[in-house]
This record gives structure tokens, C-alpha cells and sequence, in this order.
């Protein structure tokens, strides 16, 4: 949730900051020494946690900061880290009274090892690899350990170098093949002429890495790294936003430029996939998916695609944007390990696709209504526009106006939102009471009830969550489980956020700033429990019914991030449970014999299961015959995976007759439906819901 409630709050912590600032004269000349003790300033007074500054503290800010620049430790070299270590201990308080000492050093330092990479690299591709020497690599980076000199810091380049080769070399023979099966014709090339083509293709990438790492990355941008390795000692959702990044925060490419329609985030030196828009064109081409690894760029008019590895996401993403009708060519590796090109026509995500949709479709005689939720959103600065809560209310008296007997409400990877939009949601579906409980951590805590005591919907409610549902979709789930209003199904747990962030500008802090824009600083204010007094941080909503996902094994949500704040519990809520006739306790049994019994949730346990293995084989075999075999033994165990994609539940889901109006005059949004509607009916989620809802109907009717 990026919106605070508290805004009163804000506005005296603001008052009382710029005061603060000005009686105590810390105004620097120097413009990194101000934004320290300005952020320092801030986290002391404000974030959740009172965090001690010290040596302890000063550790963890060094060993991220290296980590962060030199996760493969490719760069620096152990005579480096013996220099650096002197400072080990220093930063806590090089932060109490600002120096940039140690920052200087590992800046200037890594500025001459990245120079001399150049050299390195180069030397290696103009010779050929050995593709049939026994040696591996291994990708975990907690057990790369720095290197003692030189000689072996070019050996871990080249079997680096090796890895990005040995991936395309096994693709470049299979291309071939495929050509010559096509065209007896063609001319197969050797193994020699194949390689020779690659490392000169290798070479022209490490040259545009290189280049955004010299030229395009200034010092603030390292500068960047220094502060957040400070600042997310405190928990995750804590970081320094410079200028550039606070244009760019929350970037996505849909809606007010020509993109692809996906969010994209940095991991460590990769880009990858945090979410399809929905209605983008992506999500229309149906060949990107969340967990996707974007590894180089190509435009329409371009012969070699530019990687992308290592380059800032800003950068990127300049060049995956363009004109509105022109394709871009993306690289992509995708979950599995597989690694194609794909096309994606870019154009201007359109923004209802963003809003609430529901649809209908018939189970048993009965009509039963699915409503997808993307997120929570709400105009502050308008409150006569378009909110999630009024919309939603909206669609539930469409879908009663057409007689359906159970509602589905869907929440996955919604990323959250409005928290006021979220209290009025629940509203929908209780008489009143609490929702949610907020707190800082100095003060008592904060009920945000429902006060209306108007329902919109009595009948039978499922909710679906997945990994995804985070923050204010957390709190709708949690509400309604803990009034036992409705079934949540979902996988193991939601992905775990309990806590509250504001966007500070730093520039309202200093009177008569002359040092340029200071950028801000997103921090954690409050955590928020569920009204039973539990947290969801790190734990999430456990479902009520769990179903097998193809993720499921994965490391996922704010349990598996560096320093997250840690799950309690406070008094719970004064509230009543909903007093209905549906017997959940049967709903639930019936579900899981179901599942127990179903051949193709085994199959997608298996696939999860798999998957999982994948991920977690960090070794890589630079054996090029060993390689393949992995390959083909893996693409052998995957085929029995296939038969995941044609699962069908055979519905007819249709939209509600004011879309139908709306889809005679606009075939756009009846081609969006009909993709919404034909992926509905291979959702098992969703087949699963609606067997749960004809179920809590059974169970009324044996009253």
C-alpha cells in the first residue's frame, strides 16, 4: 500500500522534520553528506523499527554493498576486500556523522576493475573454448568466494563467459539441424565456425555491457547502491528512491506510453518479469509470464539483439519502449530454463483493463459469478472518480440483477493498494465491524471498521489468492476468513506484506536547497494485523483450501527477502462471526477428496516439484556433451508435462449484458473477453471455486 490514511500524521512529522533540520543547520554543501544525515534523520525518528547503529549493523551495510556490485565476485579480488575491511566496522558511523571515505575507495576501486575486465574479457573470446574439458561453474553466489589474484580472476571469467556461450552454442547446432531438415539445401555449419560466430556475438554484448557500466552509470547510481545497502538493513520495503528512480518508480509499461505491457524489476545483474498487464499486449500475445528473464532486446529494424545483462532497468526499458506498432524482439528465458525469442508488438496498455470485470457462468442449473479484481486503486486527489470499492459494488448488483447463486471473488497477484478501498470492500459483505488493525510501533493500535450496515451480497463467497496477493488483497482474504464469511483457496500462503510504506521527499526537509533534487525516501511506518490480532508478515493467509500450483515449490513473498520484519500478534478485535446456513467444514472435505483423487493436480504437483529442481541446480557442466545430455534428459521429463496445458473445464463463461452491449460496438474488448473467458475455463482455481460454491449451496439446501 503506497497511500498512508495518516495523513494528518504525515503532515506534523514533515512540520516537525524541516524544523528540525533547520534549527540543527544540517544543511551540507556537500550533496551526499546531506542525503545521509537527512535519511539517517528520518529512520531514526520515523520508520517502524528502532534499529541500533552499530558495528553489527555496520556489517551487514558492507557485505550487502559488495554483494550488490559484485555478486559473482568477478571484480574485485581478496587484496581488495583486505583493503576494504578496515572499514568493516566504520560504516555505523560514517552514517551517525556523515564520511564518504569508504564509499570513495570501493567506488574508485571497482571503477579500475571494471577497466580492467575489458582487457580480460577480450582475450578470453578471441580464443576458442573447450567445450569437451570436464569443469563446472556454480551459480550460487553465497559460495563464490574472491579470488586471489589476477590469473584467477581471468579463469572465473572464462568459464563465466563459457556459461553465456555453451547456452547458445547447444541452440545454434539445433537450429541448424532444423534448417537442414527443412531444406536439404543448407548448408550445415561446423562446430568451429558455429563457436567462432558466437564469441564474436559475445564479444559485441560484453562491449554494450561494458559501456552502460562505464558510461551510462554515473556515481550517483553507485551512490544509490551505497545508501540502500544502509537502508535496507531496516526491512525490504525500505529503500532510497535517487531522482531518476523516483520518475520511474513503480515502473510499468502500459497506459502512458507505447511498451509491452509488463512490470519489470533489476535482479542483481538480470531483468525479469514481475507481472503481465492485463489487456497489454503481452498478456494478448499470451507469450510472457511472470518469473520470465529478459536477456536481450532486438527492434524491428535491427539484425543482432543488445543484452541487457548487467545493464540499469532504466536503460532497458528505453529500449524495450517505442512507437506505438512497431515490434520488439525479446530474448527470454523463461522458468523452465528454455530460451527463445519472441515478438511483442508494442502499444498503449488501455486502462480499463486495470479496473474490476466480472463474468457469469453456469454450474448445476445455477449461475455463478466470477469477479477479477487487479488491484485496489483509488484517486486520491478525486474521490468522485472510479475506486475498486464502488465498482465492485456496482458489479455485484449486476451479477444478483442477473440471478447468480454464488460469487468468486478472484485476488491473485493482486499487489494490493488503497487500504481504505479495502475496508469498504469487506463492507460489501458484512453488516459492519472491524477489518483490519493498524499500529505503529509506538502507539496504541487503530481499528478500521465497516460503520454501513447495508450488505451487498449475503450468498455464498470463495476468494482466490495465490503467492502474488499481497498487502490490502491480504487483508480482504483475512477479514473474510476470520468472519468465516467466505472460503479462501488459494497455495500454501499469500505472499506475507504486513507492513505500511510512505514516500517521503527528501527536498521538503531542507529550507532553500541548493544542492538539486535529493530525491526520497520509501519507508516502513506501521504493520497491520488481521482483526483475530495475528499478522500476515512473513506468514500470509493460509488458504482454506490449498490447491497444487506449478510454482508451489519456489521461493516466494516477504519470508524469503533479506531482512523482513518479523511475524507477531496484538489483542485481537472486538467482532462477530457471520451467521449463515452453508456448512464450510463439508465445502472444504469435499474439496479435498476431490483434489486427493485428481490425476491432474498429482501431475501439477509433479511439474511444481520439477521445476523446483530445476531452479535449485545451481551447477552448471561447461562439458558441452554432458550439457546437451542434461538438456535432452530434461526435455524427455518434461513432455509428460504437456498434457498440463490442455486441461479444459468445459464451462461457457459469458459476460454480463451491459459488456454485451458494450462488446456490439467495440470488438477489442470482446476479444479481450473471450482470451478472459477461454483461460477461465483452463483454471482449475477457478473449476475448483465453483465446485466449492455449488457445494455451500448443497449444504444449505440439507439445512
Amino acid at each position: 500500500m503506497r497511500k498512508n490514511i495518516f495523513t494528518p500524521f504525515l503532515a506534523f512529522l514533515i512540520s516537525i522534520a524541516s524544523c528540525s533540520f533547520i534549527s540543527n543547520d544540517f544543511d551540507s554543501n556537500d550533496k551526499d553528506e546531506l542525503i545521509i544525515q537527512l535519511i539517517t534523520y528520518v529512520l531514526d525518528e520515523a520508520h517502524y523499527l528502532d534499529v541500533e547503529i552499530d558495528d553489527n549493523f555496520s556489517e551487514k551495510v558492507y557485505n550487502t554493498f559488495l554483494e550488490n556490485l559484485d555478486p559473482y565476485k568477478r571484480y574485485f579480488i581478496s587484496s581488495d576486500i583486505n583493503e576494504f575491511s578496515k572499514y568493516k566496522y566504520e560504516i555505523d558511523d560514517y552514517f551517525k556523522k556523515p564520511n564518504s571515505d569508504f564509499f570513495e575507495l570501493v567506488y574508485n576501486r571497482y571503477s579500475k576493475r571494471v577497466s580492467e575486465s575489458k582487457l580480460i574479457y577480450e582475450e578470453i573470446l578471441s580464443s576458442p573454448f573447450d567445450f569437451s574439458k570436464d569443469e563446472i561453474f556454480n551459480l550460487d553466489t553465497d559460495k563464490i568466494t574472491y579470488v586471489e589474484n589476477k590469473i584467477q580472476l581471468s579463469e572465473r571469467w572464462r568459464k563465466i563467459l563459457k556459461i553465456y556461450l555453451i547456452e547458445n552454442f547447444h541452440d545454434e547446432i539445433e537450429d541448424d539441424k532444423t534448417k537442414y531438415n527443412d531444406d536439404n539445401s543448407f548448408k550445415i555449419r561446423s562446430h568451429d565456425e558455429i563457436q567462432k560466430t558466437l564469441r564474436k556475438d559475445l564479444l559485441q554484448t560484453m562491449d554494450d555491457s561494458y559501456r552502460f557500466l562505464q558510461e551510462e552509470l554515473q556515481r550517483q547510481d553507485w551512490f544509490s547502491v551505497y545508501i540502500n545497502s544502509f537502508v535496507s538493513q531496516y526491512d525490504p520495503n525500505t529503500s532510497y528512491l535517487d531522482p531518476e528512480t523516483r520518475e520511474r518508480f513503480d515502473v510499468d509499461m502500459s497506459g502512458n506510453y507505447a511498451g509491452i505491457g509488463a512490470r519489470l524489476q533489476k535482479k542483481i545483474d538480470k531483468v525479469e518479469i514481475t507481472e503481465v498487464i492485463s489487456g497489454g499486449p503481452a498478456w494478448r500475445e499470451n507469450n510472457l509470464e511472470k518469473g520470465d528473464i529478459i536477456l536481450k532486446v532486438r527492434q524491428e529494424n535491427q539484425e543482432e539483439p543488445v543484452s541487457i545483462l548487467g545493464m540499469r532497468l532504466s536503460e532497458a526499458v528505453k529500449l524495450i519502449k517505442g512507437e506505438k506498432g512497431t515490434k520488439v524482439y525479446l530474448t527470454i528465458k523463461k522458468v523452465n530454463g528454455n530460451i527463445s525469442e519472441i515478438s511483442v508488438k508494442r502499444d498503449i496498455v488501455i486502462l480499463e483493463e486495470t479496473y474490476i470485470k466480472s463474468s457469469i457462468v453456469k454450474k448445476n442449473n445455477d449461475n455463478y459469478g466470477i469477479i477479477n479484481i487487479p488491484k485496489f486503486y483509488i484517486d486520491f486527489d478525486n474521490q468522485d472518480n472510479r475506486d475498486a470499492a464502488k465498482d465492485l459494488k456496482i458489479e455485484v448488483n449486476r451479477l444478483k440483477s442477473e440471478g447468480v447463486s454464488g460469487l468468486v471473488i478472484d485476488l491473485r497477484n493482486n499487489g494490493g493498494g488503497s487500504l481504505k478501498t479495502v475496508v469498504d470492500m469487506a463492507g460489501l459483505f458484512i453488516k459492519s465491524g472491524p477489518v483490519v488493525q493498524v499500529k505503529y510501533s509506538d502507539k496504541e493500535k487503530q481499528i478500521l471498521s465497516d460503520k454501513d450496515r447495508s450488505i451487498s451480497w449475503e450468498g455464498p463467497l470463495v476468494i482466490l489468492v495465490n503467492e502474488g496477493s499481497a498487502s490490502a488483497s491480504e487483508i480482504l482474504a483475512a477479514a473474510m476468513q476470520d468472519y468465516k464469511r467466505a472460503i479462501i483457496i488459494g497455495g500454501n500462503q499469500t505472499w506475507g506484506k504486513g507492513t505500511v510504506q510512505n514516500i517521503f521527499p527528501l527536498n521538503r526537509m531542507v529550507r532553500g536547497n541548493t544542492n538539486g533534487d535529493l530525491g526520497a525516501l520509501r519507508y516502513t511506518t506501521q504493520k497491520y494485523y488481521r482483526i483475530n490480532g495475528g499478522s500476515v508478515q512473513l506468514e500470509g493467509v493460509k488458504s482454506d483450501i490449498n490447491v497444487p500450483y506449478r510454482y508451489k515449490y519456489l521461493d516466494f513473498g516477504e519470508r524469503d527477502s533479506k531482512n523482513p520484519l518479523q511475524w507477531d500478534e496484538i489483542d485481537k478485535a472486538d467482532y462477530i462471526l457471520w451467521e449463515s446456513n452453508f456448512n464450510f467444514d463439508i465445502a472444504i472435505q469435499k474439496s479435498n477428496e476431490r483434489m486427493s483423487n485428481n490425476e491432474y493436480l498429482r501431475l501439477v504437483d509433479d511439474n511444481a516439484m520439477w521445476i523446483k529442481n530445476i531452479r535449485d541446480n545451481k551447477l552448471v557442466n561447461l562439458n558441452y556433451q554432458v550439457y546437451k545430455n542434461q538438456l535432452e534428459e530434461n526435455s524427455k521429463k518434461s513432455e509428460k508435462f504437456n498434457a498440463l496445458d490442455e486441461y479444459s473445464s468445459n464451462y461457457k463463461f459469458k459476460s454480463l449484458q451491459y459488456e454485451i452491449d458494450l462488446i456490439n460496438n467495440d470488438s477489442v474488448l470482446g476479444v479481450k473477453r473471450r482470451r478472459w473467458h477461454k483461460s477461465l475455463n483452463k483454471d482449475i482455481y477457478i473449476d475448483e471455486a465453483l465446485n466449492v460454491l455449488s457445494d455451500l449451496k448443497s449444504s444449505l439446501s440439507m439445512e
